[in-house]
C-alpha cells in the first residue's frame, strides 16, 4: 500500500470561477470546477493501481489503433476516442460485478473493455469483420456485449440513461442484487432523457449509478456555455440522488468513489451519481482536429492532466520499477496492434445474413393482419 494524493471535489465545493450570460438574460452559465484542490492522503493498493495502469494503456493502444484504421479505410466513417478519459473506465467499472449491466455513449470502446469485452472480437466489429462483438453489424456506436453485461453503446446523447433505468427497473422486478452503471457525457445533462431517467431511478429507488463523463466539450461546444446553472451534480441532488464530484483523472479516486456509490446502490438505497471531471485530448471525432479549442489549453491540460501519466507517477512512486510499466505499456500496445491485423484479415459478414438478428415480435404488420 503507498499514500497517493486524491483530488477529490465534494458535493459541499462551490464553483472555483463563473460565466454570466448577458445581465438581461437572468441566467448563470455552469462553470464546473476543475479538480485543483488540496490533496488527501489515501492508501492505494499497488497492485490494483497497476492492474488500471494496464487497463489504461489497452484502451489508449486499442483507440491509437482504431483511429490509424479510420484514417487509411480500413474502418468505415468516424469513431469518437476516449483517449485522456481511460480513468473513468478503468477506475468505476472495474467495480462491477460481471452479471451487472453497463449502458455506454458513442463513445464506449474504453467502457466496453473496461466490462470484460474481447479486445479482438471488439476490433472486428469496428472494422464491420465476421467475429464482430456484434457480427459486423453495430459497428463503433453500437457495440455491445451481453455476454459481459454490455448492453449497448448508443449513438443518440442521453437516450442510454432511460434505457438504463428501464434496466435496473426490471432488476427490481426480479429482485436480485445486480446493478446497472450507466454512463454520458455532459452534453447529455441538458437533454430530456436526463432528467426522465434520473427521475424515474429516484422515484422507484432503482439501483442504478450515474456517470457523468465531463470531458469539458458537448460535440464541438464548451459545455459550460450552454449549460445553466452549477452542473450535474446539482441537477442529481435536487432530485434526491446522492452525488460526488471526482478528480476523472485520477483512477484512484475514481476507484474509491465507485466502490463507495456502488455499495449504496446495491445495498438498495437507490440510486447514486457520479460526477467525473476529465478532458478528451482529441477532437470530438477521428476526424476532427478540434481546431474550435485553444491550442495553449489543449497542450497545458494534456500535459497536466494526463490519467496514465499521473497513475505512472503514483506507480514509480510506490517502488515499481520503470522497465516493468515501459514493459505493461509495449505489451498492451502490441497485443492491440495484433488484433487490428487480425481484423483487417476476417472477411466481411455473408450478405445472405444481413436481416439475422432483425427482430419481427410485435411488428404492427403481423399484429395487425
Amino acid at each position: 500500500m503507498v499514500n497517493c494524493p486524491a483530488h477529490r471535489l465534494t458535493t459541499g465545493d462551490r464553483p472555483i470561477s463563473s460565466a454570466t450570460l448577458p445581465r438581461d438574460a437572468g441566467v448563470t452559465r455552469a462553470a464546473f470546477p476543475r479538480p485543483q484542490v488540496p490533496a488527501v492522503s489515501r492508501n492505494v493498493d499497488v497492485a490494483r493501481l497497476r492492474e488500471h495502469f494496464r487497463l489504461m494503456h489497452r484502451i489508449r493502444a486499442f483507440e491509437e489503433e482504431a483511429i490509424a484504421a479510420a484514417k487509411d479505410g480500413r474502418v468505415l466513417g468516424a469513431i469518437h476516442p476516449s483517449i485522456g478519459q481511460e480513468a473513468v473506465a478503468a477506475g468505476v467499472i472495474t467495480n462491477l460485478r460481471g452479471d451487472d449491466r453497463l449502458l455506454s455513449t458513442h463513445r464506449g470502446h474504453g467502457h466496453t473493455l473496461a466490462k470484460g469485452a474481447g479486445p479482438r472480437a471488439m476490433m472486428c466489429e469496428l472494422f464491420g469483420r465476421v467475429g464482430g462483438s456484434c457480427g459486423g453489424k453495430g459497428g463503433s456506436m453500437h457495440i455491445a456485449d451481453f455476454g459481459v453485461g454490455m448492453l449497448g453503446a448508443n449513438g443518440v446523447v442521453s437516450a442510454n440513461i432511460t434505457i438504463a433505468a428501464g434496466a435496473a427497473h426490471a432488476i427490481r422486478l426480479h429482485g436480485d442484487d445486480r446493478i446497472v452503471c450507466c454512463l454520458f457525457g455532459d452534453g447529455a445533462i441538458n437533454r430530456g432523457p436526463f432528467l426522465e431517467g434520473l427521475n424515474w431511478a429516484a422515484v422507484f429507488a432503482l439501483p442504478v449509478l450515474f456517470v457523468c463523463e465531463d470531458n469539458d466539450w458537448a460535440a464541438t461546444t464548451r459545455t459550460r456555455d450552454m449549460t445553466a446553472g452549477p452542473g450535474p451534480v446539482a441537477r442529481a441532488e435536487s432530485l434526491g440522488i446522492p452525488a460526488v464530484r471526482v478528480d476523472g483523472n485520477d483512477v484512484a479516486a475514481l476507484d474509491e468513489a465507485a466502490r463507495e456509490a456502488i455499495a449504496r446502490v446495491r445495498s438498495g438505497a437507490g440510486p447514486s451519481f457520479i460526477h467525473a471531471v476529465t478532458f478528451r485530448h482529441t477532437g470530438h471525432t477521428s476526424v476532427d482536429p478540434g481546431a474550435y479549442r485553444p491550442a495553449d489549453e489543449v497542450a497545458r491540460r494534456i500535459a497536466e492532466e494526463d490519467p496514465i501519466a499521473r497513475c505512472r507517477a503514483a506507480l514509480e512512486l510506490a517502488g515499481v520499477p520503470a522497465a516493468e510499466l515501459d514493459a505493461d505499456a509495449a505489451a498492451e500496445r502490441a497485443a492491440m496492434a495484433e488484433d487490428a491485423r487480425f481484423a483487417s484479415a476476417e472477411p466481411y459478414p455473408d450478405a445472405d445474413g444481413a436481416f439475422d438478428d432483425v427482430q419481427d415480435v410485435g411488428s404492427p404488420r403481423v399484429m395487425a393482419f
